[in-house]
């Protein structure tokens, strides 16, 4: 969760995305569909909240530095500009690059349960 909320906060100090962190996740076709509704489950909301919290108040994951994609850990993507930084919580962050400057074209090993505040 801390890995995607980084990602996120990248793209909110972007200026190609929306200076909001409602902006950016709310943006078409970016987030899983109804993440913006979807209403959270009692046992998890504290963890949800409490990690929203962290990272809005500048947790990031010592991986991510200024990557602002993800995708699903299983897809298999066969672009050639996309260098890879992490692999956590089942997805496989990535920051564009030219493909000259690509030095991790797969997605990496997974690691769990790094973060820094």
């Amino acid at each position: 969760m801390v890995a995607v909320g980084s990602v996120v906060m990248n793209r909110v100090e972007s200026d190609a995305y929306p200076n909001t962190v409602c902006g950016v996740v709310g943006q078409k076709n970016q987030f899983a569909p109804g993440v913006m509704t979807k209403e959270m489950q009692l046992q998890t909301a504290p963890l949800i909240t409490g990690t929203a919290r962290s990272v809005y108040n500048g947790e990031r994951h010592p991986r991510i530095g200024n990557s602002k994609f993800f995708h699903a850990a299983w897809y298999k993507a066969s672009y050639n500009n996309m260098h890879y930084v992490l692999t956590a919580g089942g997805n496989a962050f990535y920051e564009k690059r030219k493909p000259q400057n690509v030095t991790s074209p797969s997605p990496l090993p997974a690691v769990e349960g790094l973060t820094q505040p």
